[in-house]
């Protein structure tokens, strides 16, 4: 149930804001929630109509694609079903960076740069219209009201984004006090701003969490260890994104903040892919977004396999996005949602190629394998694998007073066991893990090309 300052801010305040930045954010919003209740049947006609509208548009109004329609000789009228993106390349941060105008459309108003993190090398640059930006806000509030909560609950954002941080000027703080939204730069893990970080959350009282689910899992380890009760203050749902989440850390997450975990899929790039319901479906934003799986070849894998993410964003007119390469690995489900919407579910995100290790004898594994390893050691409260080559792999651990050369032989001889016994295992016991550039936390990072 909305209190009455939730139903203006919602109802009123938001929608006006909106309006004045000239977005439709409230019409596509209105119109997601009625088309998620759509048959698949009903979906696909929609998809398949607004497919053909999108590469019309981009025929006619960007550069890059006018060759390169031309070149192949496809037409966007021929489109009958959304496989016939099968019929163009792929895009990739390499081709978007040696294309940068081209990528523009030629009637394009009123673009905003934007740029990726840069978590896995340099930061992409980009360019995003109106239209887009309507449609990915309007993804997210229509996500964030299925788990009963909306725009105007009071909420706490735990970010490491430079990106957002930096972006922070007085308009903006204005606005998140008056839509109840706390930013908290969560780059620091020091058991002070934890601390901090739990002081500001049990004042504030949220009704929603927002964050990287590194972040909110040592937030809930630093109470759970120093006894400070957090699952008292009706905290709704804590929203995750941006990180693969794990099983351990929704556990940990759920046990001490008393609230139900809700993972979130997507990027700056390639716009608000998926969201869990509170059925536990992951359920693509498929009105805005079509979603392929395909394998090291470029081929498409049937429902249910794993595979690269490739996306295709229909609104993205002013700056095509048109089978995106994410460097992400998941795969479709088969199966339809308890929760009834028709929406399609992406089955598992099984995170970045790069969180994908390779043993001396070519073996793909997931670093799972070597995570695995580390936690079961009590002495390490935080680490980070870096595979530098198939022959050499790095361990940055932050070992308690227990940590000795035991544990660091013990790590080795796991670690060769997985990559191969002649492979150069080096620990080295560090004070603290340093974040990416993007404020994101890795586990695991590969430099090994597959």
């Amino acid at each position: 149930m909305k209190n009455l300052y939730t139903s203006l801010i919602s109802g009123a305040a938001f929608p006006l804001h909106e309006k004045l930045k000239g977005h439709t954010t409230v019409s596509v919003k209105k119109a997601m929630e009625n088309s998620q209740w759509w048959s698949r049947a009903q979906l696909e006609e929609y998809r398949v109509r607004r497919l053909r509208e999108f590469l019309s548009a981009v025929y006619a109004h960007v550069p890059y694609y006018q060759s390169l329609f031309d070149r192949l000789g496809f037409a966007a009228s021929s489109v009958t079903s959304v496989a016939d993106l099968q019929q163009l390349p792929f895009l990739d941060k390499k081709i978007i960076r040696e294309n940068q105008q081209d990528l523009k459309a030629d009637n394009a108003t009123r673009l905003s740069q934007f740029n990726t993190g840069g978590s896995s090398g340099e930061p992409l640059v980009f360019f995003i219209g109106n239209s887009r930006v309507s449609h990915d806000v309007a993804a997210k509030w229509r996500a964030t009201r299925w788990w009963d909560v909306d725009i105007g609950d009071r909420e706490i954002v735990l970010w490491g984004s430079p990106i957002e941080l930096g972006a922070q000027d007085r308009f903006r703080l204005l606005r998140d006090r008056m839509f109840r939204s706390t930013l908290l730069p969560a780059f620091e893990m020091s058991e002070t701003h934890l601390n901090e970080f739990i002081a500001a959350i049990r004042a504030m009282r949220p009704r929603m969490l927002f964050g990287y689910p590194s972040v909110l899992a040592h937030i809930a380890q630093h109470a759970e260890n120093n006894g400070l009760p957090l699952d008292d203050l009706g905290i709704k749902v804590a929203f995750v994104t941006s990180e693969r989440l794990y099983q351990e850390q929704r556990e940990k997450i759920e046990r001490r903040f008393g609230c139900k975990v809700a993972n979130g899929y997507g990027g700056r790039d390639a716009g608000f892919i998926a969201h869990e319901c509170p059925e536990g479906g992951m359920h693509i934003t498929a009105e805005d977004i079509i979603v392929e799986i395909v394998d090291p070849q470029g081929k498409v894998v049937p429902d249910g396999e794993s595979g690269e993410v490739v996306i295709t964003h229909l609104f993205t007119d002013d700056f095509p996005f048109i089978r995106y390469c994410t460097g992400d690995v998941a795969s479709l489900s088969t199966e339809t949602c308890a929760c009834g919407r028709g929406l399609p579910m992406l089955k598992e995100i099984h995170g970045r190629t790069t969180d994908f290790i390779i043993a001396a004898d070519g073996t793909v594994m997931h670093g799972l394998a070597l995570i695995y390893v580390l936690r079961e050691m009590e002495a390490i409260r935080s680490f980070k694998i870096i595979q530098e080559t198939r022959e050499w792999t790095r361990v940055e651990v932050v070992g308690d007073e227990h940590f000795s050369e035991q544990h660091a032989t013990r790590i080795m001889s796991g670690f060769k066991k997985r990559l191969g016994e002649n492979v150069t295992i080096d620990v080295e016991r560090v004070e603290k893990i340093k974040p990416e550039r993007s404020g994101k936390y890795r586990y695991v990072i590969s430099k090994v090309v597959t």
